[in-house]
């Protein structure tokens, strides 16, 4: 199993356990508005079926020799409480669209896969700095122990909050001239500080 556990200041980035479901299926619901999408039985089946898949992928990726992809509890290193979530995610969409982000000038609508960050942190938690700190812990794990190139973040125009924590982070935030997709308008981009010096 892929124990990745990292830590910071305030906060353990850990992997998720059974026993996380019900914190982190409301977390996850307030996070993006879900509460009314499904009926609570079935909504909770699942989140669960979501964790157990999640649970399962820190095995096989390591055993397939891939990136620690996927969700992380964040939790608060005095107490354990599981505050959120932050993890790396495979992208996959037309960043050709972003002018910065084309391999060749002219070349739009073209589908790349792209390395990802994601957070999430229950409401009670935020404007406390708890989305960057997680944040800069997987960055720092991504770059130094990865040694990854680069790392995106997406979002929609409108999720300032979102894009707060990417600057913060020290990402450049690009536009997507197009709104479609949704969640491909805001672009946070870092690259490693180590291939930008040479």
């Amino acid at each position: 199993m892929n124990e990745l556990i990292l830590h910071s200041e305030r906060l353990t980035i850990r992997p998720f356990r059974e026993d996380d479901l019900e914190a982190i299926h409301r977390i996850l619901n307030e996070g993006f508005g879900e509460d009314d999408r499904l009926d609570a039985t079935a909504a909770l089946a699942e989140r669960r079926s979501w964790l157990r898949w999640q649970i399962a992928s820190y095995e096989w990726l390591a055993k397939i020799h891939q990136p620690p992809y996927g969700d992380r509890a964040v939790t608060l290193k005095e107490s354990g409480e599981l505050i959120g979530s932050v993890g790396f995610v495979p992208l996959f969409n037309a960043f050709s669209q972003i002018p910065e982000l084309r391999c060749e000038p002219g070349v739009d609508g073209l589908y790349r896969a792209e390395f990802g960050l994601f957070w999430v942190i229950a409401a009670e938690r935020q404007g406390q700095g708890f989305a960057t700190e997680a944040g800069r812990v997987m960055i720092d794990y991504a770059f130094r122990q990865l040694n990854l190139h680069r790392i995106l973040a997406c979002t929609e125009y409108d999720n300032l909050a979102s894009q707060g924590v990417m600057r913060k982070l020290g990402m450049m935030i690009l536009h997507n001239p197009s709104p479609d997709p949704p969640w491909l308008q805001a672009v946070g981009l870092l690259e490693n500080p180590v291939r930008v010096l040479e």
